[in-house]
Parts: C-alpha cells; structure tokens; sequence
C-alpha cells in the first residue's frame, strides 16, 4: 500500500485501531507503508506478546511512556520513556510490560511493513 498523500493528522482517535494479545493490547496505525509502518501501541501491566521473529522488517521500538521490556534471543533489555532499540530481521524478540500498575506505550517502527512477515519462534 502506498502512502497517504491527504496530510491528515493521524493520532488514537483518527487511526486504524486494532487489538491484540487476547484483546488485552492495542495498536493504532499512524502510517501503513509497505515500505514503512509506524504503530503506536499500549500494553497494561502484565501482558506480553509471544516470541516471533521478522524475515525482513526491522523494527524500532521506542517507548513514550511506562516501562517496556523486550526480550531478545535469551537477552532481556528494559526500556524507559525515551529509550528506544532496534530489532534486527531475523532476530527472535518479545515485548512485554512487566510492571504490575502501569501502562507501557510505545511506537513500533518497521521497514518494511511487519503485514505479512510474522513468524512466531
């Protein structure tokens, strides 16, 4: 999919909303490129999503607020508001929210689009 030339400001009440882990998580598309994703997501305390890896997308994950902790091959990295770590293609990785009383928001860069390349491990 190209990108959208309509210069629309894309923020949670305008973009393509989904849930995810169980319904427990959500994602808001703010840019859906093939060439490039930019996805905001949230995660309460608690959940995680399953370990999978990308062929060909590599991703940043940058966290806006709360604590991410993303796991990946056996390393664990904790992530703070303003940090943020890129994820190779190839690279078996995990995000989860560790804490047990907030939220963990975050954007999760892809190029290319993750649609399509999502192999759990």
């Amino acid at each position: 999919m190209p990108y959208t030339n309509d210069m629309t400001v894309r923020n949670r009440t305008n973009a393509d909303h989904y849930l995810w882990s169980d319904g427990a998580c959500d994602g808001w598309r703010l840019l859906d490129g093939n060439d490039l994703s930019v996805i905001e997501e949230r995660m309460p305390p608690g959940t995680a999503e399953v370990m999978h890896f990308h062929e060909r997308a590599n991703q940043v994950f940058y966290v806006l607020s709360g604590t991410l902790t993303l796991k990946v091959g056996e390393k664990l990295e904790h992530l703070s508001s303003g940090d943020s770590f890129n994820v190779c293609p190839g690279q078996r990785h995990q995000a989860r929210n560790e804490s047990i009383s907030e939220d963990a928001c975050f954007l999760v860069i892809s190029a290319p689009t993750t649609k399509g390349d999502r192999i759990p491990s």
